[in-house]
């Protein structure tokens, strides 16, 4: 399963980098988590976070790649499945474009799919316009 969306953000690549990355925040931006505990202290490579999110099983995600004010890509293991995800910050004519990508891979991939697939998409979709709504309020905070 591949999930993929993308959002232009009216605010700077620093705002949207500092609420990206802080992750035990993501329950103020958005509905599709509830609670993300930082096991190893904050996002960095090797990093892990526990994440509980409504109708899916708590899910420990270690990240794989970090690129300070651009990238972090996180990958959680379960048996027969393997999700990466991927948050992405790019500037773009004085917007910041976040892309999110979510895929699954292993023998199990296509029965997750079936089961989560549609929850799965709306959970990004959530995570990236709870990220735009923060993002525009904090560096706008006179609208």
């Amino acid at each position: 399963m591949h999930v993929e969306t993308t959002v232009d953000i009216n605010a700077g690549p620093e705002t949207v980098w500092k609420l990206l990355t802080d992750v035990e925040r993501w329950p103020d931006m958005t509905a599709s988590i509830d609670r993300v505990e930082l096991l190893d202290g904050p996002i960095a490579l090797s990093a892990r976070a526990r994440v509980h999110q409504p109708k899916l099983p708590a899910a420990v995600w270690t990240v794989t790649e970090f690129d300070e004010n651009r990238i972090f890509t996180w990958e959680s293991r379960a048996p027969g499945v393997t999700t990466v995800a991927a948050h992405e910050i790019t500037p773009a004519n004085g917007t910041t474009r976040l892309r999110l990508t979510l895929d699954q891979k292993g023998p199990l991939a296509p029965v997750i799919a079936l089961l989560t697939g549609r929850l799965t998409r709306r959970y990004v979709t959530m995570e990236a316009t709870g990220l735009k709504a923060k993002a525009e309020a904090a560096a706008h905070p006179d609208r």
